[in-house]
């Protein structure tokens, strides 16, 4: 199986990273890179997640094979790590893991996120510590943990932000959104640090897709979440990693600080707050169940 846009062998002998990798985009990612002949880590923090994750990759790529697929004159294949990118000692040695298994690192994804459902003035101090965590810190481990240890001596390298696209605010999430919108600041920022050794940064805001991450938040959400989108349905996992890879390819480096919105035109959307069937009975905006309290 080969990449359904993308010449054979475009990503022939590089070498990607990405957290979040085990569920969700992060997963359309790996394959697709994986598609185009590049040599996939993919990183999260629960092993049986991951291990699942490359299982299902890999007879994706190679039905009945050993997990990789030939493309050009290369050969792309996915495995994975654990570990934690909150801590800056724990995204080092994620980099450090690929670079031991394959010798270099051409590409971070920093896909890996995460938020809860909740009206803003109901978020807990813990609460908004947490998203932060997650959201910027972790990223900016990520980064800093792959400039020092692999881009800055190979003189190249790209970074590619996942984040959400908080260009309109984020309600209901306003915890999220302004993460976000400092994860688009950092890539700005990042770009212009980084580029006399060579290393591109660009930002992927995304929209609304159809993933199973999705089906965790609540009933009315999801079903008003396709509503919201002007294209009038859920992105596609794939149409993500089309462009994840797009940017990891010599293309790439002319993206560089900038923020590259893939949300089916729902920056354009404006309308009464909440949408239409968001809200309960009550008028009011439902709070996400979460665990541990």
């Amino acid at each position: 199986m080969r990449s359904e846009i993308f010449a054979p062998g475009v990503l022939d002998g590089q070498v990607a990273l990405v957290t979040g990798g085990g569920t969700g985009l992060g997963k359309a990612t790996a394959l697709e890179l994986a598609l185009c002949g590049a040599r996939v880590v993919i990183a999260g923090r629960r092993e049986e997640v991951l291990e699942q994750a490359v299982a299902e990759i890999g007879q994706s790529i190679d039905p009945g094979g050993e997990g990789a697929v030939g493309t050009g004159t290369g050969r792309g294949e996915v495995g994975w790590v654990a570990g934690d990118v909150r801590e800056a000692a724990g995204a080092r040695r994620l980099v450090q893991d690929a670079l031991e298994r394959h010798g270099r690192l051409d590409v971070l994804v920093n896909n890996a996120g995460g938020q809860y459902f909740t009206p803003a003035e109901l978020i807990a101090a813990k609460g908004w510590r947490a998203v932060w965590r997650l959201n910027v810190d972790g990223l900016m481990n990520m980064a800093e943990a792959a400039f020092e240890l692999a881009f800055e001596q190979a003189r190249a390298g790209t970074v590619v932000n996942v984040t959400l696209s908080p260009h309109h605010g984020m309600p209901g999430m306003a915890h999220s959104g302004a993460a976000r919108a400092t994860v688009e600041a950092l890539t700005r920022e990042l770009a212009v640090r980084w580029r006399d050794a060579g290393v591109a940064v660009v930002a992927v805001a995304a929209g609304h897709f159809e993933t199973e991450v999705l089906a965790k938040y609540p009933d009315s959400v999801r079903a008003g979440a396709a509503r919201s989108v002007p294209l009038q349905r859920l992105g596609r996992a794939q149409e993500h990693a089309w462009l994840v890879a797009l940017l990891a390819s010599p293309l790439g480096s002319a993206f560089s600080g900038s923020t590259v919105t893939l949300d089916g035109a729902r920056d354009n959307w404006a309308g009464p707050w909440p949408p239409p069937g968001l809200a309960d009975e009550a008028g009011e905006v439902p709070q996400e169940e979460r665990r541990g309290g």
